[in-house]
């Protein structure tokens, strides 16, 4: 049986490994999401420039919500990108785990993770909580500021290798204009007569619009899908 004091020791130094890996872990995923708000307002700025010359009833805003959150909206769409508090890790078979880079270095198991999900303006607009949002992309940061982008084919993903990308100001740009490009792109469509014939009362209080439409909906790679059904 093993002396308490052997216990106490493992216990110390994993919560001294983990913790002092994870904290730094989260600041730089802080510090990627702070970039990527910084890019974000300056492609608002630079493409309300260039649009209202042409029309300038087209809204291209940024708006801050918290430390945590916040919105592109454009056109009918609404991008939301969400930074979690929690350091994640996964399982060995799962997006970059079994490359040779995250298994060199066991802190290279855990990340900060940032969501990038697509919804109607007009759902938080106008409070329709039954309205979906799609998921368009995840950034995962780990310790040493690397990343790794997975998500929707209409992203265009570049080459996913974490060994080469670090977190730089370019690629966090070319994450959140292909978030933009995926949501344009995404056409809303109508319900069928048949489904909105019927409207009950409690759609009706709730602000549910019989006559709304969704959104196609994003395709996965078949790898990504499979990994995404696994959670």
């Amino acid at each position: 049986m093993e002396a308490p004091t052997d216990r106490l020791n493992q216990i110390f130094e994993g919560l001294n490994q983990k913790s002092t890996a994870k904290q730094a872990i989260y600041r730089n995923t802080q510090a990627a999401f702070d970039c990527l708000r910084l890019v974000s307002q300056e492609l608002v700025l630079e493409l309300t420039r260039r649009l209202t010359p042409f029309d300038s009833t087209v809204v291209i805003e940024y708006r801050s919500i918290n430390d945590m959150e916040f919105h592109i909206r454009f056109s009918g769409d609404l991008l939301i990108f969400v930074m979690h508090s929690n350091i994640v890790t996964f399982p060995d078979d799962y997006g970059p785990m079994d490359s040779k880079y995250v298994e060199a270095d066991f802190r290279r198991r855990f990340f900060g993770h940032i969501m990038a999900y697509n919804f109607m303006a007009d759902s938080i607009k106008y409070q329709r909580l039954n309205d979906p949002g799609y998921l368009v992309g995840r950034l995962l940061v780990n310790i040493e500021n690397h990343y790794y982008l997975e998500g929707v084919q209409q992203l265009e993903l570049p080459d996913n290798d974490m060994s080469d990308n670090k977190v730089r100001p370019d690629a966090m740009k070319l994450f959140v204009e292909s978030a933009m490009i995926a949501a344009v792109n995404n056409d809303l469509i109508a319900p069928p007569l048949p489904e909105i014939q019927k409207i009950s009362v409690k759609q009706k209080l709730e602000n549910q619009q019989v006559s709304r439409g969704s959104k196609v909906g994003f395709s996965f790679s078949a790898q990504q899908a499979q990994q995404a059904q696994a959670f």
